[in-house]
């Protein structure tokens, strides 16, 4: 009997304890669970932060814009010159193919002389303009085409089979001299240094005078390289306005 007494007596004492730590769990869970609402409700959702424009931006733009206005000008003045629209006729005697790709800087002349195939490459032209070139020109008083403008031309000669002729040549108005001339064999290799002759100014005069007339029957002439400066003054106004309005779309892209 007393040891069933003393059992009872320590449930009883007991049964206080464990029905407050029931209360304080279920009081901390609740607790949890009321600050776990608190926060969603209380949370926004998270919006991009604005663009603010720095000072470093402003200062690009305003580049940018005044870069585009400068190109702008220098469009209307490409546009306002005589070369832009004009269109070159090409003389019914001119003896070669013209092959001219917008966004070049070359043309390619093409025709065949008794089973040649001839070539010629033409630059853009070297202008002189008497503005700038009497500093540049002091040292050249002795030289007479000092103060003309020219055209560069590769002139390429070649056969069925066998070697090529390449021509260097530089024309001036109503006249043309060959720079230089080397024998290429195509078969050569790129990595053989093959023998080019001696500079052209050095052969003996008569030869020098033979290798012109073998050019002017083959087309290299006054009256073809005259056309050609005129035409290459044409491409070189129309690539330089096309070359202004791609650099003003790279910058407003």
């Amino acid at each position: 009997m007393a040891l069933t007494s003393i059992l009872r007596r320590s449930a009883f004492s007991l049964a206080p304890l464990a029905s407050r730590l029931a209360r304080g769990q279920r009081s901390y869970h609740g607790a949890v669970a009321t600050a776990a609402n608190h926060f969603n409700f209380s949370r926004k959702p998270t919006q991009p932060s604005p663009f603010v424009p720095t000072h470093r931006y402003y200062s690009s733009h305003s580049s940018d814009q005044s870069l585009i206005r400068v190109i702008e000008s220098e469009i209307k003045c490409a546009e306002e010159t005589d070369d832009l629209d004009k269109v070159e006729e090409v003389p019914s005697s001119f003896p070669f193919k013209i092959e001219d790709t917008p966004g070049i800087q070359t043309v390619t002349l093409k025709r065949t002389y008794q089973g040649e195939d001839i070539q010629v490459e033409v630059h853009m032209p070297d202008l002189v303009t008497g503005e700038d070139d009497d500093d540049d020109n002091q040292d050249d008083d002795n030289d007479e085409h000092a103060n003309k403008s020219s055209i560069p031309l590769v002139v390429t000669v070649s056969k069925t089979d066998g070697p090529v002729l390449e021509f260097s040549v530089t024309a001036y108005p109503d006249e043309f001299q060959i720079d230089s001339l080397a024998v290429k064999n195509p078969e050569d290799s790129e990595d053989q240094i093959a023998y080019e002759g001696p500079d052209f100014h050095d052969l003996d005069e008569n030869l020098q005078k033979a290798f012109h007339k073998y050019l002017e029957v083959r087309g290299i002439k006054p009256s073809t390289t005259n056309f050609l400066h005129e035409y290459m003054l044409n491409k070189d106004s129309k690539e330089y306005a096309n070359w202004l309005q791609q650099l003003k779309s790279f910058v407003e892209a």
